[in-house]
């Protein structure tokens, strides 16, 4: 698996730039350092959710996408039919009123 990052490395590197910038974040579900999946919740505190993972657009290039959105409660529901198509997976949750995740940041945006 030459040239891929570590899941485990990457959320701890995640984790830490929003940590930087002010931005609780929460692991809700460790999943396999080497080679989990990562989904990413956003959280506006609003009672409403935005749910991303990484996947590959149209042009093949990695990026992430949105898996669903919506109430909270719904998100909720999807991230645990991910967990059973996936055990392995990693569930990060992220609080913030504005939406920010940093995804879109030189780093993780890839």
């Amino acid at each position: 698996m030459a040239g891929r990052l570590k899941s485990g490395f990457w959320v701890a590197a995640y984790l830490r730039q929003l940590q930087l910038n002010d931005i609780p974040v929460f692991v809700t579900k460790r999943g396999d350092p080497d080679a989990g999946v990562v989904l990413v919740k956003a959280n506006s505190l609003d009672g409403q959710a935005k749910l991303f993972h990484r996947s590959l657009d149209p042009s093949g290039a990695q990026g992430w996408m949105v898996l669903a959105e919506g109430p909270e409660h719904m998100i909720e529901e999807t991230i645990q039919r991910q967990k059973g198509f996936d055990p392995d997976i990693w569930v990060l949750e992220v609080e913030d009123k504005l939406g920010r995740t940093l995804l879109d940041e030189p780093g993780f945006s890839g």
